[in-house]
């Protein structure tokens, strides 16, 4: 039984592209966390979310991870190295060795880490070009969670999210069904009874013309590229004046999905 659990990680665990009624988001992680909640007695399930958007794995191991020690939870999720990972040079073997080195900080102070590989990205404009660097950089966090006993969220293997439907208009960051599935794996790799399959496919849709794709890409990067790149160019983050999430009760978890469900 899993009476405490911390998420650790950036934009995907903070919740981003799943809305809550109050402006804040709810994700994957907060949703997966009333899972575990559900099988405890009420008040006895303990639940943190230290994830910030836009944060480097440097800046997710020196703000997130002591802290996430210092609770000592029987669970933390660790998502990092993925904003790293698609900056123009970035080498995912030397990013992956950092990672190790925090995956082995974290196994020191918690009863399970559970890590979490990148999204395959064969169909999203821009980010396919990286899909080589991710999957390398997969390839070494599944390796690393072999050497210290982890649980894999692999999001590379859940081909329901591969569709358009399970993106935020963004195309960066999950829409809240396309969380609902994340949470939905997260709770099969630790063989937890869930309420759904996430890998039940979607209704189908009507066909797209060249011409609707094209003016939606145009829009997707006037809207979205145009302004992240500038902001990487200014070297400004999405995160710099935002404020982790912190705990949060079950209770308010399921106040706040049952808002906007």
């Amino acid at each position: 039984m899993i009476g405490s659990y911390v998420a650790v990680g950036d934009s995907f665990t903070e919740g981003v592209g799943d809305p809550g009624p109050d402006g804040a988001f709810v994700g994957w992680a907060d949703r997966f966390a009333v899972l575990l909640a559900d099988r405890l007695p009420e008040g006895g399930f303990g639940y943190t979310n230290l994830a910030v958007r836009g944060k480097l794995l440097d800046q997710i191991v020196a703000d997130q991870v002591p802290r996430a020690r210092e609770m000592a939870p029987d669970l933390i999720s660790f998502c990092a190295g993925g904003n790293d990972i698609i900056r123009p040079g970035t080498d995912p073997d030397e990013v992956a060795e950092r990672f190790e080195r925090a995956v082995a900080d974290l196994t020191s102070a918690a009863g399970t880490v559970m890590v979490t590989t990148g999204f395959d990205t064969r169909t999203v404009p821009v980010l396919k070009r990286m899909r080589g660097k991710i999957a390398t950089y997969n390839g070494h966090v599944r390796a690393i969670a072999d050497r210290y006993g982890c649980p894999v969220l692999d999001l590379w293997s859940l081909r329901t999210i591969q569709d358009r439907r399970a993106w935020d208009a963004d195309r960066l960051h999950l829409s809240p069904e396309g969380h609902t599935r994340v949470a939905l794996r997260a709770g099969q790799v630790l063989g937890l009874d869930i309420p759904a399959d996430p890998d039940q496919p979607w209704p189908p849709l009507p066909p797209r013309g060249n011409l609707e794709v094209r003016r939606d890409n145009i829009q997707w990067a006037r809207e979205y590229l145009v302004p992240w790149i500038g902001r990487r160019l200014r070297g400004e983050s999405s995160g710099d004046r935002v404020v982790a999430k912190g705990a949060l009760s079950p209770a308010d978890i399921r106040m706040r999905i049952g808002t906007v469900a």
